[in-house]
């Protein structure tokens, strides 16, 4: 009889799972046995990723996170799918950069929605069934930006800030329910994301392409862009039996950008 996997059977929501290191985390998960709900606003995507998982069955929901009707739909579309939710991975997001005094309250509100409120709506959507269950796994997906502060970017590091807060303060609620909460921090991911980034630094300064990713990976000791399976890996981890007695942390996984 062949050794069932570390979370076989359990039902993983993965949100904005449609790329980078979403489906990184995807990948991981399914990888050890769970089932996934894959979570995002762009169908065609996530329905390639769900064949692309290996085990199964997995299922698509499509919303937008910030959406409270939309979550709740989903959530119940993945419950009737694949049973009560057991790991929740709020990995959806949005990163935009302006100057403070150019910072319009539309891009304020927009990071806050995407960043924070997804989060604590999509666990709000999840959390019932962990607590009926006497267990769970919630891991949040933050950044560097969540621990320290960057020119540029003051309305998407409130938010990941305000993610951060909401991670500590719910694992201490949680402690004695069998229930972990905890961030994972990436640095710059080698993603979609740092491509848009690496353009406009591009069309702004003139640079190379390869020239403007190296101004990213300088910002770490270790000088190099960290990988999104890095970044999986770290939930994977948090998501197992061997991570329990782990909760309210935020780990960087960031080359010692942070330490």
């Amino acid at each position: 009889m062949s050794r069932a996997l570390p979370l076989q059977g359990r039902h993983a929501v993965v949100t904005g799972a449609a790329r980078g290191i979403g489906a990184a985390i995807a990948h991981a998960l399914a990888a050890q046995g769970a089932q996934l709900s894959l979570l995002g606003r762009h169908e065609d995507g996530l329905r390639r990723l769900a064949v692309a998982l290996p085990g199964g069955p997995h299922a698509v929901a499509v919303a937008d996170v910030s959406e409270p009707a939309q979550v709740q739909a989903a959530f119940t579309a993945a419950r009737e799918a694949l049973g009560p939710v057991r790991l929740l991975v709020n990995n959806a997001g949005q990163a935009e950069s302006a100057a403070f005094g150019a910072t319009s309250l539309a891009l304020w509100q927009r990071m806050l929605a995407v960043n924070l409120t997804g989060t604590f709506l999509c666990t709000q959507a999840a959390l019932p069934d962990m607590q009926a269950a006497g267990a769970g796994r919630i891991v949040n997906i933050a950044s560097t930006a969540a621990q320290r502060g960057y020119a540029y970017v003051s309305a998407y590091a409130a938010a990941k800030h305000g993610v951060l807060g909401l991670t500590r303060s719910l694992a201490l609620e949680l402690a004695r329910q069998g229930i972990t909460v905890n961030a994972v921090c990436p640095g710059y991911t080698d993603t979609e994301l740092l491509a848009g980034s690496v353009e406009r630094l591009v069309q702004r300064t003139g640079r190379s392409a390869e020239q403007a990713r190296a101004v990213f990976a300088a910002a770490n000791p270790q000088q190099r862009l960290v990988q999104p399976q890095e970044v999986a890996d770290a939930v994977q981890w948090l998501c197992s039996d061997a991570a329990a007695a782990v909760t309210g942390q935020a780990i960087s996984v960031s080359a010692g950008e942070v330490m």
